[in-house]
């Protein structure tokens, strides 16, 4: 097989025109000949380079639309003929078949005109044909063709045909071949999900998901794991598409972490009052409202100081330098937050290690989306968890019925439970968490843990006596016998949140009356695994 390349003719076609011209001309310097077609020829030419149209090699004008241009063997042929194949070239000869070195193509809009909510038929209209036609074509010849997708590789391009007299080398065309193949996948992928949804289809048969690197990682969970960071391309507020602007660079746990800490934060509409979540191995150690967001922290911290060292710390409104100076007082990993003020800033720009997050907004929780996991031989999908309750929703089963207050506090508890890992215990108290219990194979361990966390919290900050007294409890899924509900009931718990659904609920009721606590079910469960 050939390595080096000659490039003597090109064909461009693209739709995101950012630095075409001088990449063109960087061509046309090098005595490339270049076909184009519609816009990207008239940009060219305004440019005052020479163009061939497509039209002029193929003898067919564009026509319906733009829909058909380059489908047509001159095209074709020139990008698939194999050059060192006799039957191959003496096909070209016969008719009239010129080769074609270079295809630089990017496609048409898709993913944006999605984004920006257009309406049926202009999604389709989007749609590239010819160019993922082009591209695979020109991938698949890579023995012969360079083919370039990203403008990020004009550039790249430009330096190997420095390096190498105006030819590619082989390694180089297989690599754009793989980064072409990658596109042309993603693309349809964004295709047929939107299709999917479009069409009111929930489990298509066939589902695809694809990304674009953002980050190669120094490793994963731990230092043997390869890893690495990629966008969906997606708007949604969140770690992916936050500005850093401080602290090296994030790791893997960083971000899984800092996802966490975001969307639990996010639960808490901010025209209601100031949140912070802080988050430690993706489960919230402690989370809070409050009447600043220097006390929302403060309360959050308070609830497990130990576990908030080298933690995540989210906020739902514009960090200022109060909150700022609170946070520097112990390590902390990353901060994320809709806004900074200069202020906040310069108090951690003596905290070099400190990541400092702003996202211009929170995510919408109740925004439907998907979420998906790698299995052996396979990946589950779902809807993510968008589901919550207000205090309409709720059944009162006891005999007492809870307070205003309990109220408030047990949909608090329930909506910190969402986000913490099965089997999750909840106390909270006055729109603070005062002991989480999380990812326990045993709901009973989850509120001893949880309780045991409480007492903590008393001893660390002088109280005389563990904050789960009077406290609201939650938990993500139903009791399956009292025993859990009496662990409550010894921490001090006032009154519990629950789906509800044991066959044992009758046995579960009869316990919360004994104990003079109120208990409402929710209908729904929150497991999180």
């Amino acid at each position: 097989m050939t390595d080096l390349m000659p490039l003597t003719r090109a064909l461009i076609s693209v739709s995101d025109k950012t630095g075409l011209v001088d990449f063109a001309q960087a061509l046309a310097a090098r005595g490339v000949e270049i076909l184009s077609t519609g816009g990207t020829a008239l940009a060219l030419r305004k440019a005052g380079l020479h163009v061939t149209d497509v039209a002029d090699v193929t003898g067919f004008p564009e026509m319906m639309d733009g829909r058909v241009k380059t489908l047509h063997p001159k095209v074709h042929g020139g990008l698939l003929a194999l050059r060192d194949n006799q039957e191959h070239l003496a096909a070209m000869q016969a008719h009239d078949i010129a080769p074609i070195d270079l295809l630089v193509v990017n496609l048409y809009p898709f993913e944006d005109t999605v984004a920006k909510g257009a309406d049926y038929d202009t999604c389709i209209e989007n749609i590239d044909i010819g160019g993922p036609a082009m591209i695979r074509a020109a991938a698949k010849n890579h023995a012969f063709v360079t083919t370039v997708v990203d403008v990020a590789d004009y550039h790249t391009l430009l330096a190997e045909l420095d390096a190498h007299d105006d030819c590619t080398g082989l390694a180089f065309r297989k690599r754009l071949a793989q980064i072409a193949y990658a596109r042309t996948a993603a693309y349809d992928a964004a295709v047929s999900t939107w299709m999917a949804g479009a069409i009111g289809t929930e489990t298509p048969r066939r589902r695809a998901f694809a990304g674009t690197l953002a980050q190669t990682m120094r490793y994963g969970e731990n230092p043997h794991q390869k890893a690495a960071f990629y966008h969906d391309g997606s708007a949604r507020p969140g770690v992916a598409t936050a500005t850093q602007h401080q602290g090296k660079e994030l790791s893997y746990n960083n971000i899984n972490d800092t996802d966490a800490a975001f969307e639990l934060v996010a639960e808490f509409d901010p025209a209601q009052g100031p949140a912070c979540a802080i988050i430690k191995h993706a489960n919230p150690c402690g989370v809070a409202t409050g009447a600043t967001l220097a006390e929302a922290y403060s309360r959050a911290f308070d609830c497990d100081r130990t576990s908030a060292f080298g933690g995540i710390v989210a906020l739902n409104q514009t960090l200022d330098a109060e909150t700022a100076a609170e946070i520097v007082k112990i390590f902390t990993e990353v901060v994320i937050a809709p806004e900074a003020t200069d202020a906040a800033k310069e108090v951690f720009a003596a905290k070099k290690n400190l990541r400092l997050l702003t996202t211009g907004a929170l995510p919408d929780p109740k925004a439907a989306r998907i979420a998906w996991r790698q299995v052996a031989g396979g990946f589950l999908v779902q809807d993510h968890d968008i589901a919550n309750v207000t205090a309409a929703d709720l059944k009162v089963v006891t005999k007492r019925v809870p307070t205003e207050d309990e109220i408030r506090d047990l949909l608090f508890a329930w909506t910190v439970a969402k986000h913490v890992k099965s089997n999750a215990i909840v106390y909270a108290k006055g729109g603070t968490t005062v002991g989480v219990g999380a990812g326990q194979m045993s709901r009973v361990d989850s509120a001893l843990i949880a309780a045991k966390k409480a007492e903590r919290m008393a001893e660390a900050m002088g109280l005389p006596e563990s904050p789960a007294k009077g406290s609201a409890v939650a938990s993500d899924a139903f009791f399956p016998f009292a025993d859990g509900l009496l662990e409550a009931v010894a921490a001090g718990a006032t009154c519990v949140i629950q789906p509800g659904g044991s066959m044992r609920d009758d046995e579960v009721i009869k316990a919360a009356d004994e104990a003079g606590l109120a208990m409402v079910l929710t209908g729904q469960r929150h497991f999180r695994h």
